[in-house]
């Protein structure tokens, strides 16, 4: 794994897609530590096993299940998260379904943010000191280096419901974005609340216009 911070690294790279990468994030902290999104790189389990384990996986949508899920929770009887809609297209069994925002393990705020797939959600991460961490699995993402989204309506995404989602989190204060999936090599971005603002509200004009 790559250490980005202090307490968060980066799992190595994978290509679902042609054309697409996808990274899971592993969060330090004393409360037990979290894995953001899904990883197939199983050699990486050790190294998160040597930082302490895995206490929750958090899953943003039904497209980061795989048969790296069972294998996660057998290696460290974690607690798989994810969305109650998402919850049936998942494999294995998904031990808490998260149906409204709530604060979700010592400063996690769990947002149910639909429009990329019908449940698909952001994890904010707001450190007492250091830097705030915002997870927006697909819903907000890195395309050649500009920001973008995607719907899939055939998973129950849509645009009305992706408008307000963004409208939502613009209202968050991240230091650090990192989407699931990107195109090109760019999957995190550190941000001003100006550069937030920007990206937010041109994308959904862009929205706004489909």
């Amino acid at each position: 794994m790559k250490q980005l911070y202090q307490n968060l690294w980066q799992t190595r790279v994978e290509h679902p897609f042609s054309g697409l990468n996808t990274h899971a994030y592993f969060l330090q902290q004393d409360a037990g530590n979290v894995l953001f999104y899904n990883t197939s790189n199983t050699d990486e389990l050790d190294e998160m096993a040597e930082l302490g384990g895995v206490t929750c996986q958090y899953l943003s949508h039904r497209h980061e299940s795989g048969p790296s899920l069972s294998i996660i929770k057998t290696k460290f009887h974690s607690k798989l998260c994810s969305s109650a809609l998402e919850a049936p297209f998942i494999d294995g069994k998904v031990d808490e379904k998260i149906s409204i925002q709530q604060g979700h393990r010592p400063n996690i705020l769990v947002i149910p943010t639909p429009g990329h797939t019908s449940g698909s959600l952001c994890f904010y991460y707001a450190a007492h000191s250091g830097l705030n961490y915002l997870f927006t699995g697909d819903t907000f993402f890195q395309s050649n280096g500009q920001w973008n989204t995607l719907v899939f309506s055939d998973d129950g995404g849509s645009v009305p419901q992706l408008i307000k989602s963004l409208t939502l989190i613009r209202a968050l204060k991240p230091d650090v974005v990192l989407s699931s999936a990107s195109v090109g090599e760019v999957s995190v971005v550190e941000v001003t609340e100006h550069q937030w603002h920007e990206a937010i509200d041109a994308n959904i004009r862009k929205l706004q216009t489909k």
